[in-house]
């Protein structure tokens, strides 16, 4: 499958406009080939919007902008990935991330579980549960948001269910430019997976967003990466490249479990 990633400056608290860049970029993608498109965290409203905003624009996973952007990805006919606000059916507000296949059908529903920060936690409530696995036409896709990817645990879990791509919505500021250029990397080679990161750019308040977006083979190596401006890249996932690398990097294979038990242990480092 060839996948697009989407990196741009948003219009913080305008959905119709942010719905109308989602639509000139699957129309963009889908004409590159792109099965799947990826979009950023809280792609539909703006990420540094404040918590009074992010409750008043929140929706349901069936909401609104959900159903246009079905509409889109039907047009366009090609599958997309994106973050937005959810209002749960409990009334709590969730940093989510929607997977949509080319049909408009919903196929996935993340929602982040590792909140960074107090801009994550006076908006937000955290996801419960092991991160989100979905398929999508023959694809094996976990799905993490941001802060998630930062956890090795998160990834490694995917890895062991079998996920050949990780797609990852994000909002990464200055100064986390470490997580774009080497922790990101990091974990699609320790993985043996692809891994696809999908930024903001510009600024927002007061944050600086990094860019840096990119697409990761299981070896480690970029097969595609933006710069600082918007910009959508591609590239081709071939789970055949997984196979290749696993005799060259036996992580998976060398495992030793039985030694790991204290690392779900709850505390504090010491």
């Amino acid at each position: 499958m060839r996948i697009a990633v989407f990196q741009g400056p948003l219009e913080s608290g305008d959905v119709a406009q942010n719905l109308e860049r989602l639509e000139h970029a699957a129309a963009k993608a889908a004409a590159g080939g792109a099965g799947l498109l990826i979009c950023p965290e809280m792609f539909l409203t703006g990420y540094a919007i404040g918590p009074q905003a992010v409750a008043a624009l929140a929706e349901p996973v069936d909401g609104p902008a959900a159903a246009r952007a079905a509409g889109i990805a039907r047009a366009a006919g090609i599958a997309l990935l994106y973050g937005y606000p959810e209002r749960g059916e409990d009334g709590q507000v969730y940093n989510a991330a929607l997977l949509l296949d080319r049909d408009g059908q919903r196929r996935a529903n993340h929602r982040k579980t590792h909140l960074f920060g107090t801009l994550d936690r006076n908006a937000f409530a955290p996801g419960e549960g092991p991160p989100t696995v979905a398929e999508l036409d023959g694809l094996k896709i976990g799905i993490l948001i941001c802060y998630d990817v930062e956890f090795p645990e998160n990834v490694r879990l995917l890895a062991l269910q079998g996920v050949e791509l990780v797609a990852v919505p994000t909002a990464n500021m200055a100064p986390f430019a470490f997580v774009c250029r080497s922790l990101v990397p990091a974990r699609a080679y320790e993985n043996h997976l692809f891994l696809a990161y999908a930024n903001r750019c510009g600024h927002e308040g007061e944050l600086e967003y990094l860019g840096q977006s990119c697409i990761v083979a299981p070896d480690g190596v970029d097969l595609a990466r933006s710069g600082a401006g918007e910009e959508l890249i591609l590239a081709d996932i071939d789970p055949a490249r997984i196979e290749a690398v696993r005799p060259h990097n036996p992580y998976l294979l060398d495992r030793r479990p039985e030694l790991y038990g204290g690392i779900a242990t709850p505390g504090k480092p010491a």
